[in-house]
C-alpha cells in the first residue's frame, strides 16, 4: 500500500530555471573588453574641444564616452518603443 500512495503522489515541483538573456551576455562581454581596454592604456590625453583644453587619464576618457554611447542607445529605444506604441493605438482605433 505504501507502494501505491508513493507512486500517486506527484514529484516535488522543482523551481523553474533562470537562464542568462542574450542581451545581458552580450553586455557582460562588453564590460569585459572595456575593461581590459582601459587596463591597457592607462596614459594621460590632451583633449580639444572647442575653446577648452584639457588632459584627462584615457581611461577616464574612454567610461565618459561608454556612458555617453549608452545613454545615447538607452534614448534611442526608448524613442523606437514609444513610436511603435503610438502606431499600435493607431492602429487599434482603425
Amino acid at each position: 500500500m505504501t507502494q501505491q500512495r508513493e507512486a500517486q503522489q506527484a514529484p516535488p515541483a522543482q523551481p523553474p530555471r533562470r537562464r542568462i538573456g542574450g542581451g545581458a551576455i552580450a553586455a557582460l562581454v562588453g564590460l569585459a573588453f572595456l575593461a581590459t581596454f582601459i587596463i591597457q592604456n592607462r596614459q594621460d590625453v590632451k583633449l580639444d574641444f572647442l575653446w577648452w583644453s584639457f588632459t584627462w587619464p584615457l581611461w577616464i576618457y574612454t567610461i565618459v564616452c561608454a556612458l555617453f554611447g549608452a545613454m545615447v542607445w538607452f534614448g534611442v529605444g526608448v524613442m523606437r518603443r514609444r513610436r511603435r506604441r503610438k502606431e499600435r493605438r493607431e492602429n487599434r482605433r482603425d
